[in-house]
């Protein structure tokens, strides 16, 4: 053997001893959850290492305990059933208004059909990059996977932009047949635009051809199978939505005319103090009443 040949063994050898001693300081890889016990769980980091962390428990959400989205409802609902059942099914968009009930749609799926096989994987917007290492974690899992992006939003360039294109289309190797996407977002097309970029419109004749950078912003929300929109809550639908999350924390109905006007005129007056009518504010009012009455009684005892 020469002596090149000799150093670059040695050489080698060293590197290997090396990265022995520090694979050894690192922390062990983290189990995936096991499903059977598990229904929900999050991409999660450590040292550089992406894992999932079993939710213990899970936002339990009923779908009887939402309002005035029935149309929204019915529409997931179906989705949702046809993918449990092993049927074609499409990636979901959610967009529209907020507090209407968006994110409380996909959590109340989860809760109707976690024993049919639903598991729930929450991924953070930064985390997009790794949606290929999630997928093929979960593929011969005997479940199925709902991936749910809420809040999304991106800025031009952002690594996870380009990574959630191709989970949605499939790359060469195919989508994962047991995961779907579920994402929330304010925004319809999920980037921002610009009135500078009708600069690049250009035309010809009577024909108006957007220009390229609008129909790449576009081009992501087009890759949902299906859209489900949620418009600004009434104020009937806002004090309908009251009325069931005060029956949700165990409040009973108001004794008389009087007694209920007041508490209309609180839940009013709520909504007013946040600038929302939504499923949201009205939770939070839901909450905070009847936690005031229960402690109210308390004191009376």
């Amino acid at each position: 053997m020469s002596p090149e040949a000799i150093d670059l063994a040695h050489l080698v050898a060293r590197a290997e001893a090396v990265l022995t001693r520090v694979e050894a300081l690192l922390p062990p890889p983290v189990p995936d959850p096991d499903w059977r016990k598990i229904t929900a769980a999050r991409w999660r980091k450590r040292g550089g290492r992406g894992y999932l962390q079993g939710v213990a428990h899970p936002h339990t959400i009923r779908v009887s305990d939402l309002v005035a989205v029935d149309d929204q409802r019915q529409r997931i609902d179906a989705n949702t059933r046809q993918f449990v059942a092993g049927l074609p099914a499409n990636n979901v968009l959610l967009t529209g208004s907020r507090g209407t009930g968006k994110s409380s749609l996909v959590k109340a799926m989860l809760a109707r059909y976690a024993t049919k096989g639903l598991r729930l994987i929450e991924v953070d917007k930064d985390d997009l990059v790794d949606l290929p290492d999630i997928a093929d974690r979960v593929t011969g899992e005997p479940y199925r996977f709902v991936i749910f992006c809420d809040d999304l939003t991106f800025d031009a360039g952002e690594a996870g932009y380009k990574a959630l294109k191709v989970m949605l289309d499939g790359s060469v190797a195919g989508g994962a047949p047991n995961v779907l996407v579920y994402a929330t977002s304010n925004r319809r097309h999920l980037l921002p635009e610009y009135f500078s970029e009708n600069l690049e419109t250009r035309h010809v004749g009577e024909e108006v051809h957007p220009g390229e950078s609008t129909e790449e912003k576009i081009s992501l929300s087009e890759r949902f199978g299906l859209w489900i929109s949620f418009y600004p809550f009434s104020q009937d639908d806002y004090l309908a939505a009251v009325d069931a999350w005060l029956a949700h924390f165990g409040v009973a109905p108001a004794p008389d005319a009087r007694a209920q006007e007041a508490r209309t005129r609180e839940a009013l007056q709520w909504a007013l103090g946040r600038g929302s009518r939504s499923g949201r504010a009205a939770w939070q009012f839901a909450k905070n009443y009847a936690g005031a009455q229960a402690l109210k009684a308390r004191r009376t005892r």
